[in-house]
């Protein structure tokens, strides 16, 4: 079941969890207790949202546990990461299609639809940059 931006369940109820603490900083034994769900299903989201960007991981050296931490900068960081990526099956659909031919349907779908993300991609970026510093 996914819930808001189309993430699942436990990924949004974690994204939350640390979005509500005091600090945006939280260790996964301490969103386990505060979720009342099992350290592998924390693992489990905080490794997805780690890869979209939208939280890191910082090591504690006084209590040598992992934090996990949201900023100011998560949207940025998550729609960069995630721009990049759809401007990277962009390229590669473009490719294709050059290899098997614009004058195929298979070729000019391919082109077509990696110019239209390769578009898409490239003004996400832009407006990141342009809105990263939008005051609250």
């Amino acid at each position: 079941m996914a819930i808001g931006m189309g993430l699942p369940k436990m990924v949004a109820r974690v994204l939350i969890g640390l979005w509500l603490s005091e600090d945006g900083r939280l260790t996964a034994a301490e969103l386990s207790r505060g979720l009342k769900v099992s350290p592998a299903s924390i693992s489990m989201a905080v490794g997805y949202l780690t890869q979209q960007g939208l939280i890191r991981r910082e090591r504690d050296p006084q209590r040598r546990h992992d934090v996990y931490v949201v900023d100011d900068d998560a949207w940025y960081h998550s729609t960069v990461i995630s721009s990049r990526q759809t401007l990277a099956a962009a390229e590669i659909a473009k490719a294709a299609g050059e290899t098997l031919g614009l004058d195929t349907p298979v070729g000019r779908r391919l082109a077509r639809g990696g110019a239209f993300l390769e578009r898409i991609s490239l003004d996400a970026l832009a407006s990141a940059e342009r809105w990263r510093d939008l005051p609250p």
